[in-house]
Formats: structure tokens, sequence, C-alpha cells
């Protein structure tokens, strides 16, 4: 039935079509970018809101930090099971209809001086679940749409232009909010989620019915089940477990690396940003060179690659001696080169990582898959982020950065010490 639903590769193995090429993709490529760009534009309009217009406590920005994950953690394996079972692409539709009124409802607030606290805590709180929805449907819904040996390129493709918007969306953000204002900020938001709704309607994909459910069970069998198999599968656990494993690292340093380079090591705001940006340039790169990487030295050794090297760049600040006294081109340079480092080992791992679970999952588990590594993800992310700030309060920055360090080498290891090392993206679903 899937080699029905997806048009066949042409040209020789090592070398996929173009993913750009099949119609079904280059829409949904298409809805997810410009959503990204929005994203990215109107994120700043956010913070600024409820910085200044709100005037909120710290207590209250962390509420809002916080209501961004709540819903992939309370809900994040019921709606995974929900999308082995609904049409993804039609979810895709309705909840990019939804974000689309919740943003122009916010436009509204603003026009109407009615816009408070709690106001947009409930906005916020039903665009973080429609987006959940999305996701949810989005990573299992890909597999049906392009063929098995370019899903590594597809994940690459939109990882290009999910870091292309990510790094010029909040420039351009800033410069629309001081130029436009925030209501008409939201409102463009709101017509280009409009617009990608549009586009996601046109994407032609088969999606078969699931059989119905055997008397006596109900959705929490589906969620075991869908645990069951990640964690039993002999290449998804070793690949679960290192990703786990790596959320945990990064949540450490990605808490304190702001705080350590403004603060310790006194870096301007406008420099700060500059490293941020060759960040987002490495990951770039790597999606570039990810498809490559995976179709020459296959899957495993493509996500082993990224695991490691990203050990690099975060031991190297733990280790090189420097401080608010170098010289401002020491301090760019090597804080510019660790994000460029960290950034180009993302690309790499997250395309050969999220292509492979596709490939090899079978579709009638592919929503409740990616949902248990998903939320386990977000779950570890906050505990990480609570154990980061206790680590850097006793032990200090570099020794927090450190301890990222060889948490990320933990994660490599897990993979090079298993049978992932030997995946490649022909392998077939289980």
């Amino acid at each position: 039935m899937r080699d029905a639903a997806v048009p066949a590769a042409t040209g020789p193995a090592d070398r996929p079509r173009e993913v750009l090429r099949f119609p079904a993709f280059a829409f949904f490529w298409s809805a997810t970018t410009i959503r990204a760009f929005g994203s990215a534009i109107s994120g700043v309009a956010f913070q600024v809101l409820i910085v200044t217009v709100l005037h909120a406590t710290p207590v209250e920005i962390s509420i809002f930090s916080a209501l961004g994950v709540v819903p992939y953690v309370f809900l994040g394996l019921i709606v995974g099971a929900l999308m082995d079972r609904w049409r993804r692409q039609r979810t895709l539709v309705i909840t990019s209809i939804g974000r689309a009124a919740a943003l122009a409802s916010i436009t509204i607030l603003l026009l109407f001086n009615a816009l408070s606290f709690w106001s947009l805590a409930i906005v916020t709180v039903i665009l973080g679940v429609l987006v959940l929805f999305a996701d949810s449907a989005s990573q299992p819904l890909l597999p049906r749409i392009v063929p098995r040996d370019s899903l590594v390129m597809a994940n690459a493709r939109l990882g290009q232009s999910s870091t292309v918007a990510g790094t010029a969306g909040p420039a351009l953000g800033g410069a629309l909010l001081n130029l436009l204002g925030a209501p008409v900020l939201f409102a463009f938001d709101a017509v280009i989620t409009a617009v990608s709704a549009v586009l996601q309607s046109r994407i032609k994909v088969v999606e078969p019915k699931p059989a119905p459910r055997a008397d006596g069970r109900h959705i929490g069998h589906d969620i075991a089940e869908g645990m069951r198999y990640t964690y039993r599968h002999r290449m998804l656990r070793p690949l679960a477990l290192s990703v786990h494993t790596w959320f945990l690292g990064n949540s450490i340093v990605s808490t304190v690396f702001a705080v350590f380079v403004l603060r310790e090591l006194d870096l301007a705001a406008w420099a700060y940003g500059v490293t941020l940006a060759f960040g987002a340039v490495g990951g770039f790169l790597g999606a570039l060179i990810a498809p490559r990487i995976g179709a020459r030295l296959g899957a495993g050794w493509g996500i082993f690659i990224g695991r490691a090297l990203v050990v690099v760049p975060w031991l190297a600040l733990a280790i090189v001696p420097i401080d608010a006294a170098s010289a401002i081109a020491v301090l760019l340079t090597l804080v510019s080169a660790a994000q460029f480092v960290y950034g180009l080992a993302m690309g790499i791992e997250d395309a050969n990582d999220t292509g492979y679970r596709q490939a090899v999952a079978p579709d009638a588990l592919q929503g409740r898959m990616n949902s248990t590594i998903r939320t386990v993800n977000r779950v570890v992310f906050l505990l990480g982020a609570l154990l980061a700030g206790l680590l850097a309060t006793f032990l200090g920055y570099r020794l927090t950065i450190a301890i990222g360090a060889i948490i990320f080498a933990a994660a490599a290891l897990i993979v090079i010490a298993s049978p992932l090392r030997k995946a490649r993206h022909s392998d077939t679903p289980e």
C-alpha cells in the first residue's frame, strides 16, 4: 500500500531524485518554510509584548517559557497515538487554520487594548497545543509523500529552510515591529499561516484507513504499544537512548551559554548575535552535506559523526583559558567557531536521525514512535535545564559546560557501541 502512495525515486540509488521535484513535498516544504518564517518574525513581537507591554515579572516570563513545553509533556503521547488513526494531512490543515485564528485574536486584543497576561497565556497554550498536533502529524506524514531513500534529503531541505528562517526571521521581525507595530505583525503572521493551510490542502497523499481496535482496547493500549515498539526495536532503542542523552547535554549547555558569554566573558550583545549567526551558518552547511554523508557512510555513522562532533565546541569553551580580559577578537573568534561547529554537528545528525527513524518504522506506528521519542526528549530537556541552574550555581559555568560535553560524548558512545552504528537508510521497516 505504501508504494502506491509514494512516488518512486529515479536515478542511481546513491543519488535520489531532488525532493522538491515531488509536487506533494514541494507543497509540504513551502508551507513549512513560510510557517517557520512567520513564527520567527512574530516571536520577536511575543517577547516585546511580554517584557515591555505587559511588564511581566521574572516568574511570569518563566511561566510563558514553560507553556510552550507543557502540551508536549502532558499530551504528547496521546496526540502521537491519535496521529496513527487520524488523517495527518487534514490535521495539518485544521491546525494551521486554528493557529491563524489564534494569532488574529492577538491583533484584535491589542487593537481593543484588552491584552493581559492571562489572555496572552491562554492564546499561548492554544498555540502550543495546535503546534503539538501539527508536529505530530508532519513527521509521520513525510514518509508517505517522498520515497524512503529521499527521507534524509527531505529532512535536510526542511532543516535548511528552518535555519534560514531562524536566522533572518528575528531580524526581519524586529524591523517590521518598529515599522508596522505589533497588531499588524500578528495579523501578517496570521495571513502567512492561512496561506500555509492552503498549501497543505494541496498535498496529494494516500493515507490508508487504520485497522479498527480489537474489543477491549483503547488509546492507552495504543500508547503502550508505541512505547514497547520504540524501546524494544534493536535500532530505535539505541537511537532513542542516544537522542535522550543528547537532549540532556543540550539542555545544560544551552541554558548556561548565554549567561556564560554575556556575563562571564562580558561579550557585547552585538557580538553575541554574531556568534549565533555563525551557528546558523553551520547548521545550514550541516543540513546541506547530511544526505551525502548518510548515503556514503550509512545512517548510523552519519548520526555518530554529528553526535561526536558536537562534543568539540563545548569542550573547547570549557577548557580554553579565556575570560573577560581577553581580546575581543579572540573571544569572538573562539565563540563563533564553537557555535559554527555546534550548528554543523546538529545539521548532520538531525537529518540522518529523523530520516532513519521515519524509514525504519512502519506507517501504522510512525505517530506513536515519534511522539514517544519527542515527549521523553521534552521531559529530559526540562529536567536538564533545572539541573543546569544548580550546576552553574555550585560548580560554575565552565565546569557545567564541561559536564554537558561529557554527556554529549556519552550520546555518541551509545551509537558506536550499539547495532545502530551499522544502520543504513535502506533498512526496511520492522
